[in-house]
């Protein structure tokens, strides 16, 4: 277990040998040890101006740029498991959005709940969903299956990630 303000670090054995998908976890896991840093400082504590509402928009924003990437690679690869990571992406962004509900209504245990949910998860789905992706990955490289994916990402006008 992680000390001080952290409350996980990466560890190259979370690694899917994928290296962008890495990063973006790598980028995760910083959000997730920001959001435990506001919620121990007592940061959380006031709707207005609360730095636990600004990370937590900020992991929003990465994690469906993060989940968007996934998809993007697991449809350009005919993944054969892609409906049932998608779902998984689906429910995690329902979670995250009952967990800003709830401390939006005030539930003073909220960011710390969220804090250790996105950190489970997150571990969780590296290690059994986005292992499976990556080995599946190597797999096709190793055999000559795929020799690269290209993903030019950009935004639209909203904000939202865009891949060609």
């Amino acid at each position: 277990m992680a000390s001080g303000n952290i409350i996980v670090e990466w560890h190259d054995s979370f690694s899917v040998g994928v290296k962008l998908i890495d990063e973006q976890h790598i980028k995760l896991i910083k959000l997730t040890n920001k959001l435990f840093a506001s919620c121990m400082s007592g940061q959380e504590r006031s709707k207005s101006d609360s730095i636990f509402l600004k990370v937590i928009h900020e992991v929003i924003d990465y994690v469906g740029y993060h989940f968007s990437t996934e998809e993007k690679v697991m449809e350009r690869i005919d993944y054969p498991k892609y409906k049932e990571h998608k779902k998984e992406h689906v429910n995690f962004v329902k979670e995250v959005l009952a967990k800003v509900e709830e401390f939006n209504v005030g539930k003073m245990n909220a960011p710390l709940s969220f804090v250790y949910y996105l950190r489970d998860w997150v571990l969780h789905h590296i290690a059994v969903n986005d292992k499976k992706l990556g080995a599946y990955l190597v797999e096709m490289k190793n055999s000559g299956g795929l020799t690269q994916i290209v993903l030019k990402v950009k935004r639209d006008e909203n904000n939202k990630v865009l891949f060609a």
